[in-house]
């Protein structure tokens, strides 16, 4: 940043995904979710680093890879990205089917015959309605343009799909299909999903674990039927989550995240914990048997 001054947007991310698996990375807004899964695709702006590793099956590190590689021959094929903004990533002078008939072309090879019929076909795995084919971007609604990116997304069958908020602006019943349709994209090839969400309800409908990040790092991993279940989270912050659910104790967690750029020298999340002690305060906890507290 300004001045030399780093910020650590994620520190200590250690995940892993098994093929016909869903992961949902649940959290707070501005906690490093979607740098995470920016990170992955070389998606990162020019003033960031990164260290580590993040291996595919076949052992191929992601961020070791040069961005020829990676716009050739990972994006969308080996990987593919349901964006968190997908606006942005349409571009604005071209129709919704221009953008799925190329895509198709390039993942694909579909002859350019069958580009249209394939095109819709994409179109319609989404709930993107063929009526707005023809439409650019900017005359879409926020959960039409998520459509969109969803069926872009889903062209390739990438063996990994990251989907960074793909409910968002959808209603209920779309949420449940657009959900639906990125599990059976997982479960039907053996396909890994990384899905970035504030939606617990959607990832409670298909996430096979769930890892929770807090102020850039992960604070609880568990399985989705204990997380969702009994015994329920065993961290603080992942407790608040759902008791802040409408369907449970609908009780907000009291304050705000940390800024990154000053994060406090023990847990993030002491200033709004109510079982904080001075240890809390003074130690950071590692993340220990899935959870990152001294109380756990």
């Amino acid at each position: 940043m300004r001045g030399g001054r780093y910020v650590a947007a994620v520190t200590d991310a250690t995940l892993a995904l098994a093929p016909g698996a869903c992961l949902a990375l649940v959290g707070e807004s501005g906690c490093g979710k979607s740098v995470l899964a920016s990170a992955l695709l070389g998606l990162l702006p020019g003033n960031a680093e990164t260290a580590g590793s993040a291996r595919l099956a076949d052992g191929t590190d992601l961020l070791a890879l040069d961005e020829r590689t990676l716009a050739r021959s990972v994006r969308g094929r080996r990987v593919a990205l349901v964006p968190q903004s997908p606006a942005a990533h349409l571009t604005p002078v071209r129709t919704i089917r221009s953008h799925l008939e190329e895509t198709v072309r390039e993942l694909t090879g579909t002859a350019r015959a069958d580009l249209r019929e394939a095109a819709e076909a994409a179109a319609g795995r989404a709930a993107f309605p063929a009526t707005h084919l023809d439409r650019h971007p900017h005359q879409l609604s926020g959960g039409l343009a998520q459509r969109a990116a969803t069926a872009l997304a889903l062209i390739g069958d990438a063996p990994l799909l990251l989907a960074d908020e793909p409910t968002t602006g959808l209603d209920r019943d779309l949420v449940h299909r657009t959900v639906d349709e990125l599990r059976a994209h997982t479960r039907d090839a053996g396909r890994a999903l990384l899905m970035i969400t504030h939606d617990l309800a959607a990832a409670h409908r298909i996430a096979d674990t769930v890892a929770v990040m807090y102020a850039g790092r992960i604070v609880e991993t568990a399985s989705a039927e204990a997380f969702f279940g009994a015994p329920g989270p065993r961290h603080p912050y992942a407790r608040g989550l759902l008791d802040a659910l409408p369907e449970r104790a609908f009780a907000p967690i009291p304050g705000a995240p940390p800024e990154l750029g000053a994060l406090p020298p023990g847990c993030a999340f002491a200033a709004r914990c109510p079982r904080a002690d001075s240890r809390c305060r003074a130690e950071r906890p590692p993340l220990t048997e899935g959870v990152a507290c001294h109380h756990a």
